[in-house]
């Protein structure tokens, strides 16, 4: 498997799984139906935890254009070569949100609140305030990246690397799911401008009857926010 298809099937796994928590909880008449943000919270990162796993081997699994912009600014890759992960992560997000709307297209069908629709596939703040929220998608996205910069090989005596397999997917699976309950109940936690801009395109070329429109006013935040939280994480990072 290569770097981009990696890039792109994990993505596009995440987005299914996540965005099939959110469908499964709002959409109307699911089993999951009012279940809860634990529950939404849970899923996200279990999510991040598969796609970790299936593209991690052949990627690094950065799944999020914020993750690759900093490695990037960090000098660990070139400039063609982050541009092609994020193609794949946009790619595969858009991918992800169509396997959701297939899925759940009978309940989407018996939604009626195009909010509640549009919640299965991108975020909106709790409360319209767009400097606030700038800076929650910023804070959140710097927390994510700048400890995941941190994370290190497990190791004996700091000499013999201990290879974990697939649980080595755990750490960063913990970290979205404390970003999510600690700092996602105001934006929804974009953390990722894949993650976000890619399902938000797909909800305005669905076929999905009384769907809002495309935000524009506000679709921009969960792209820059992740993009500067990435960027500040990056030299944060240096500096230290």
């Amino acid at each position: 498997m290569t770097a981009f298809v990696a890039e792109f099937i994990g993505t596009g796994t995440m987005i299914l799984l996540g965005g099939g928590v959110v469908a499964n909880v709002v959409l109307v008449g699911t089993k999951g139906h009012n279940s809860g943000w634990i529950v939404i919270t849970a899923a996200w990162a279990f999510a991040v935890f598969v796609a970790v796993t299936i593209a991690g081997p052949y990627s690094g699994a950065h799944l999020n254009c914020a993750v690759t912009l900093a490695n990037f600014i960090l000098g660990r890759m070139d400039l063609a070569t982050s541009l092609s992960y994020m193609t794949a992560q946009l790619l595969g997000a858009m991918s992800g949100a169509f396997l959701v709307w297939l899925v759940y297209k009978d309940h989407f069908a018996k939604t009626n609140d195009p909010a509640t629709k549009e919640a299965v596939f991108c975020t909106a703040p709790a409360i319209w305030n767009i400097p606030v929220n700038l800076f929650s998608e910023v804070l959140g996205t710097f927390v994510l990246v700048f400890t995941i910069l941190h994370f290190r090989d497990a190791a004996l005596n700091d000499l013999t690397p201990i290879g974990l397999g697939s649980i080595g997917a755990l750490p960063v699976t913990l970290l979205v799911w404390a970003i999510g309950l600690s700092l996602g109940g105001t934006t929804g936690y974009a953390i990722n401008p894949a993650r976000d801009l890619g399902p938000r395109i797909m909800h305005a070329l669905l076929p999905i009857r009384n769907k809002a429109p495309f935000n524009s006013a506000y679709a921009w935040v969960p792209v820059f926010g992740p993009f500067l939280g990435a960027s500040l994480a990056a030299l944060a990072y240096m500096l230290i």
